[in-house]
């Protein structure tokens, strides 16, 4: 028998789960503040500066106030030393704005000191950067966000110049987490007591650790039964430090049953277990891989099938209404926006497929969006939906909905890059009933060996049955008999995310946190299976201090 545990870490308490958010974080993060050439407010000295952390909610897109740093009196280049820890969720749009002050008396009313400026940015960023390192020039605010529609409007005056550069904010982001050891141990028992009244045990044991520091480990044994009423065995206590030793004469153990040994005076054990093999590996977390330099690239295909409808009528789900972005945007904008932080140059490939393309009209289902095969990226998801709208006007729609020749298509650039050194995420967008089953099914089955994740968004009214079966949670996908090494594939039908309250900000939330909440383990399920350890990041300075910590 086989098991594995935690040498530090416990399992997640109720304390980390966020009603709101309505999931578990994936860890915590450290942020620590510097800032450099800060405004000089103070007439006879320098600025005594405090930045002050601001939180969005997803669904109102309010800020509200998350924690303040310590004053530091006397500088403009001040290193904080009171850190912010915020729970991380790869598969949200974390918002963070930081405002500095110049403060000059004990009030906790800010609008009673000096503004000094301030900066926008997401977690993502933080922890996306080089060594989850991240320099933002401060500005006066030029603008500020709409409580409501997220949208930048002119800000009130702050007692500056607005848009005027003011210093530069640095944020370091650290992972917080349990001691990354798992232990793995192989047992083997001997002469344990028979329970079963037709034929012998089938034992299984639980391990329970009564204290902190893992001095003391005990373990139960029972004899497994399909109905669940399993029957207690006996039970015996080690340590680590014992365990630790690996195969020993110290490392056998007799299984005593408590009740039996009170009620027979001759009896001694209920069996032994031995330990045969004790080894212990570091895991690895999804940010030590980004923080240590792990790029993600993202690639997007668009399904330019007729069955979308002409774009050119509202009945179309490719209709530009000037007023609200479409469900082919919104679903790109609602994932781009998140994964574009873990990619330095924001530079992503842009694919459609289904359509008869200029100059001869033939069908593609591989041609670039911007019209340029020799160079498909855009510059950012702004520029991906720029391309998509342009190529409207000069495609036709047409069919029929093949997958795999896009899958290929990326697949082929992670055949290139299997050092760990590069991660690819494709979103594919479509409408319709899959054409080319065969062939995709082989497709992911080949790139489920790749670093590489594909998510699937269904758009409009039809059945999805069959992008159900490529999700492969119940079923893993199969190939010409060979399934599919990981599940790398990932479904949801953009309509069960539409608000009825015509809400789309929190349609587009709540899509991405469910088609992006399995990239992290899809991602290290790569990076295990090939035994790649993330790089070691450079060391950041981080003034030691007290925390501040609350969940958002």
């Amino acid at each position: 028998m086989e098991e594995a545990m935690d040498k530090g870490g416990d399992m997640a308490s109720v304390s980390d789960f966020d009603p709101i958010a309505g999931s578990i974080p994936a860890t915590k993060v450290e942020l620590t503040v510097s800032c450099r050439h800060l405004l000089d407010k103070d007439t006879f000295s320098k600025s005594d500066p405090m930045c002050v952390l601001y939180t969005q909610g997803i669904e109102t897109k309010q800020w509200r106030e998350f924690g303040r740093t310590e004053v530091i009196d006397n500088t403009l280049n001040p290193d904080f030393v009171r850190k912010f820890i915020l729970d991380y969720f790869f598969e949200e749009k974390q918002s963070l704005r930081f405002d500095l002050y110049d403060v000059d008396s004990k009030s906790p009313d800010l609008s009673k000191h000096d503004f000094l400026g301030q900066a926008f940015c997401t977690l993502g960023e933080i922890v996306g950067s080089a060594g989850s390192r991240l320099e933002k020039p401060l500005t006066m605010g030029a603008f500020t966000l709409h409580s409501r529609t997220g949208k930048p409007m002119p800000s009130v005056s702050n007692g500056g110049i607005p848009g005027k550069k003011c210093g530069t904010i640095i944020l370091s982001a650290e992972e917080l987490g349990n001691c990354r050891d798992v232990a793995t141990m192989q047992f083997c028992a001997n002469k344990l007591d028979k329970k079963d009244f037709f034929g012998k045990s089938d034992p299984f044991m639980v391990f329970y650790r009564s204290n902190e520091d893992g001095t003391t480990i005990k373990v139960e044994v029972y004899d497994w039964d399909r109905d669940g009423s399993h029957d207690f065995i006996g039970e015996f206590t080690t340590s680590y430090r014992e365990l630790a030793r690996g195969q020993s004469q110290f490392n056998v153990y007799e299984v005593v049953n408590p009740k039996k040994k009170m009620k027979k005076k001759k009896y001694i054990n209920s069996g032994t277990v031995t330990l045969l093999s004790f080894t212990v590996e570091s895991e690895y977390t999804f940010l030590d891989y980004i923080k240590g330099g792990t790029q993600i690239n993202f690639t997007v295909a668009i399904d330019f099938t007729a069955s979308n409808g002409n774009p050119s009528q509202s009945t179309s789900l490719h209709y530009m209404n000037p007023y609200q972005l479409n469900a082919y945007a919104m679903a790109l904008k609602a994932v781009g926006e998140i994964i574009q932080d873990y990619d330095s140059d924001k530079m992503f490939p842009a694919l459609g497929f289904g359509a008869k393309i200029p100059p001869d009209g033939h069908v593609s289902h591989e041609f670039p969006l911007n019209g340029n095969a020799d160079n498909p990226y855009c510059s950012g998801i702004e520029g991906i939906l720029e391309a998509y709208h342009k190529s409207l006007k000069t495609v036709q729609l047409y069919g029929p909905t093949n997958f795999a020749p896009v899958v290929n298509h990326v697949a082929r650039y992670a055949t290139t890059e299997q050092d760990g050194s590069q991660y690819f995420i494709l979103l594919i967008i479509t409408d319709g009933v899959i054409s080319d089953m065969a062939q995709t099914k082989e497709a992911i089955v080949n790139a489920a060996k790749l670093p590489m994740s594909i998510i699937i968004v269904g758009v409009g009214q039809a059945e999805f049955d069959a992008m159900v079966e490529l999700d492969g949670d119940d079923i893993r996908i199969s190939s010409r008999g060979k399934i599919a090494e990981r599940d790398i594939v990932q479904f949801v039908p953009f309509r069960d995310y539409i608000d009825r309250t015509g809400n789309y900000v929190l349609s587009m939330a709540r899509l991405a946190k469910d088609v992006l909440a399995e990239i992290p383990d899809q991602f290290i399920s790569y990076m295990k299976g090939r035994g790649i350890k993330p790089n070691p990041a450079p060391p950041a300075y981080t003034p030691t201090g007290p925390t501040l910590q609350t969940q958002i």
